[in-house]
């Protein structure tokens, strides 16, 4: 990916090396380990929450200055270029749309975090916040999506953080709103195939955001498409829980087979079409 000349954003927060209060108002412990469990699991952290933050948690305080590897520290400064790029795509794309894009925050921390949905460690991985409408990652799920899951490549990289952009870009549109409001009502399998749906449409987003961006900023390489397709196919359900347990359950599935997650992001990339990313009405699930 071509993105050293890129422009860096302002809505970044770095709190690596930060301290993490163990407490949260409002929740307890039971709280805490609902919205960890919903995020391991592809969850929107607000469908356990119902959708209203938890109090204003305690400011992060530094332990002590934090200075991360150059590889770390690059890492940041690339995830800051990918965020900007997707500030300038969606931005464009809503004014066609008649809307007005709201530009979402990414947090980089490392070990733990506590957003408005509760704390997370880094175990969860990367995941999006209605509450606070924040993207969080800690970095070292890099090195986990190139050495764990076999996806190598800075595009593989950027893939990720437009997909939790995708999820904002539902929580905007309201999509996210009307899904939480079906799950709430749903039996267990019907809950888990809205969330293939939401998390198959993020993909599709994804796709959308690197079809212009490269329109508009040339930033593709050549075999950064297939990066982006191999990590999407290294994370689909049956993957994983063939790797985890050598069995696949479709009906436990909450973000999509491989296939489905290869095809949803080609569909997105091919199209640049949001409406294209419509996987509620479609029959390829």
């Amino acid at each position: 990916m071509r993105w050293e000349q890129g422009r860096r954003s302002e809505n970044v927060e770095d709190r690596r090396g930060m301290r993490v209060s163990r407490g949260v108002a409002g929740g307890g412990i039971g709280t805490i380990i609902l919205v960890l469990v919903a995020l391991y699991f592809g969850v929107d952290p607000a469908i356990i929450l119902n959708q209203n933050p938890l109090q204003t948690p305690e400011p992060p305080s530094q332990s002590a200055p934090y200075s991360g590897s150059p590889e770390e520290n690059r890492l940041a400064e690339f995830v800051s270029v990918v965020l900007a790029d997707t500030e300038d795509t969606w931005r464009e794309l809503f004014r066609s749309m008649g809307k007005t894009y709201e530009e979402p925050s990414l947090v980089i921390f490392s070990g733990a975090v506590q957003s408005a949905c509760g704390l997370a460690s880094a175990a969860v991985g990367p995941f999006y916040c209605p509450a606070d409408r924040k993207l969080y990652i800690d970095l070292s799920f890099y090195r986990d999506l190139q050495q764990k899951f076999g996806a190598p490549g800075d595009f593989a990289q950027a893939y990720v953080i437009a997909h939790e952009v995708g999820h904002h870009v539902q929580n905007l549109l309201g999509i996210a709103e009307k899904v939480q409001s079906l799950r709430s009502r749903a039996g267990e399998a019907e809950a888990n195939r809205l969330s293939v749906m939401m998390e198959l449409q993020a993909d599709c987003l994804s796709g959308v955001w690197t079809h212009h961006a490269n329109k508009a900023r040339q930033i593709l390489e050549e075999g950064d498409i297939e990066e982006a397709l191999n990590a999407a196919s290294s994370i689909g359900d049956d993957r994983l829980q063939r790797q985890s347990r050598g069995t696949v359950t479709p009906d436990s599935f909450t973000h999509g087979s491989s296939a489905q997650r290869v095809y949803w992001f080609k569909r997105g990339f091919e199209t640049g079409g949001v409406g294209q990313c419509n996987t509620f009405s479609s029959e390829k699930l």
